[in-house]
């Protein structure tokens, strides 16, 4: 098993860029040459542009396998299950698709049921630290059931160091996706991470508390969210008791943030899915909500399903997904002052 090791840190010091970092993606600007990207469906969103210091080195592992790799993040060993990309080349680099499990799943779980290995990226499946409540259930911050005293959004910042020394990872597409309460833990991530994450995707998500009030991100962050009106683990419609927005009022504060001027505009995807999009917003960070008429608390395009309603396969998340999220890009003024000779 390949091992990775990232510093501990002070539990809310790692929440923003760290020193380490800087001089990492300061390094590479100077050393990194910018190379064509390849042809190919399977290596296209391997591009041009900024490369992080472990562009050149030996990833570990074989293209298209997975592999799960261990780190320390504020102390504690935790665990990421790492799947490189066919075509995976050491020379390009890379979009990161980063994935965060619902309670009580893992991240090997995740990546069985949805598709995104198919990606052109490499993804990394977090696992979380067993919390509260029944049973002996992973979870991520920002739950009530959450573990005490777990810094995920360190685990987080410390997960992307490790992958930019290790692989040659492109640091301005990096995206976040999970399902449920790791779809919930995206949104903080928005939040808290908006310097290294350029986009978020959260499916089903567990949004807690009232939708994260005092979000105040770095700069405007494009947002697409799936969700089942007929969800009955995490109500479309919201369940004040639990601390459970409407789902259309945690979608709304990110219109807000993001000042989108224009919409919505509600489009039938397919007989049992609307789209509703958001545009004229500031920076062009975009929000979307695929709703799944009907549907349960369920990853669209996944075989089974839970929380009432049904699973539909009009729609492949991983899919609409990556259309959405794979042009966006961090701002070049987050990368340390590199000089990529990017538009910021």
């Amino acid at each position: 098993m390949s091992t990775t090791t990232a510093a501990p840190r002070p539990a809310r010091e790692g929440r923003r860029r760290s020193a380490r970092r800087v001089a990492l993606l300061a390094a590479a600007a100077l050393a990194a040459a910018t190379v064509a990207g390849p042809v190919g469906a399977t290596t296209a969103s391997a591009s041009p542009g900024p490369r992080s210091a472990g562009c050149g080195t030996d990833p570990g592992q074989e293209p298209g396998t997975s592999v799960l790799r261990t780190l320390t993040s504020d102390g504690r060993e935790r665990t990421v299950q790492l799947h490189l990309p066919d075509g995976y080349r050491g020379d390009r680099a890379w979009p990161v698709v980063l994935v965060f499990h619902g309670r009580g799943n893992t991240g090997a779980g995740t990546e069985a049921f949805s598709g995104l290995d198919a990606l052109p990226a490499i993804v990394a499946y977090g696992n979380g630290v067993v919390g509260t409540g029944d049973g002996d259930r992973q979870a991520w911050e920002g739950a009530p059931y959450s573990a005490p005293g777990v810094d995920d959004v360190a685990y987080t910042n410390d997960l992307l160091d490790s992958l930019e020394r290790d692989l040659c990872v492109d640091p301005r597409r990096v995206y976040a996706t999970g399902k449920s309460n790791g779809a919930g833990f995206t949104g903080i991530l928005a939040c808290e991470l908006s310097d290294r994450i350029a986009a978020i995707a959260p499916v089903a998500g567990a949004f807690y508390g009232t939708g994260h009030p005092d979000c105040d991100p770095a700069r405007p962050v494009p947002v697409i969210d799936f969700h089942g009106t007929d969800d009955v683990t995490i109500p479309y419609a919201g369940d004040p008791d639990r601390g459970l927005p409407a789902i259309l009022d945690w979608t709304g504060g990110w219109v807000q943030r993001n000042g989108c001027t224009e919409g919505p505009d509600v489009e039938e995807t397919a007989f049992d899915v609307t789209t509703t999009r958001w545009t004229g917003c500031d920076r062009g960070a975009e929000v979307t909500h695929v709703a799944v008429l009907g549907g349960g608390h369920t990853w669209p395009g996944e075989d089974s399903y839970s929380g009432g309603g049904y699973a539909t396969h009009s729609i492949e998340a991983h899919e609409v997904l990556w259309e959405f999220l794979a042009d966006e890009r961090l701002p070049v003024r987050f990368l340390a002052g590199a000089d990529t000779g990017a538009a910021s």
